[in-house]
């Protein structure tokens, strides 16, 4: 039988995987969370419309669903492999499938600190000269990070969690690692994952909350 310290060995390294995702997820939804929203907020109506309607799709549908279309439509509407092959391609599909859904998330919250910051701010950029990319940038985006923390801090955790839906496409991530287990009648391991989960996520908290304080001095 496997030992105790070759188990937790795997499983830390499967966590690895979820850690990719969640790091990926992150770096590449969050800019593009920013200009969903924008587009969602554009005075050009028709893509507004558009824009406002895939998030709505995004949003009303199982992220489990969607990395499950992304990574099959393309073979069944004959696209060729265009996420490669083997393991890679379907941390790839994933990583996708989890960068759109989230950034649909938080384009939501950026549109809701943006239109929340009163117009006399704006319109007290413009008296002193300063340009529409230059109010958003320094005067508006600011208040917005200050305004949206708390609720992109739970978004933030949401998506360290939902990385163990991304085993709906055989990916290896902790949780499916430890089914393996479960399999040969050692329960144990999958409920050691709560424990990987429970620290990311208390230092995740700590993190947020550390950045809240900092940002105390900014009023709102």
């Amino acid at each position: 039988m496997t030992n105790v310290s070759t188990i937790i060995g795997r499983l830390t390294d499967s966590f690895g995987l979820n850690l990719q995702l969640f790091g990926l997820t992150l770096l590449f939804s969050l800019p593009l969370g920013l200009v969903i929203a924008l587009c969602a907020m554009s005075r050009f109506r028709p893509l507004a419309l558009i824009t406002k309607g895939f998030v709505w799709v995004i949003r009303g549908t199982p992220l489990m669903l969607q990395v499950i279309i992304i990574f099959f439509a393309p073979g069944l509407l004959e696209l060729g492999a265009p996420w490669g092959s083997g393991a890679s391609a379907r941390f790839t599909a994933a990583t996708i499938a989890f960068i759109i859904n989230y950034a649909c998330y938080f384009s939501e919250i950026f549109r809701g600190g943006i239109q929340g910051v009163p117009l006399g701010q704006a319109e007290a950029g413009q008296v002193l000269g300063m340009t529409r990319s230059q109010i958003f940038f320094r005067v508006t985006l600011l208040q917005v990070i200050k305004r949206i923390l708390p609720a992109m801090s739970n978004e933030v955790i949401t998506l360290i969690k939902d990385t163990s839906l991304a085993r709906i496409i055989a990916i290896k991530e902790i949780i499916m690692m430890a089914q393996e287990y479960t399999a040969q009648g050692l329960i144990w391991p999958l409920f050691s994952t709560g424990i990987f989960f429970l620290v990311f996520v208390g230092l995740l908290t700590l993190l947020f909350a550390r950045m809240e304080k900092k940002l105390e001095y900014f009023r709102v």
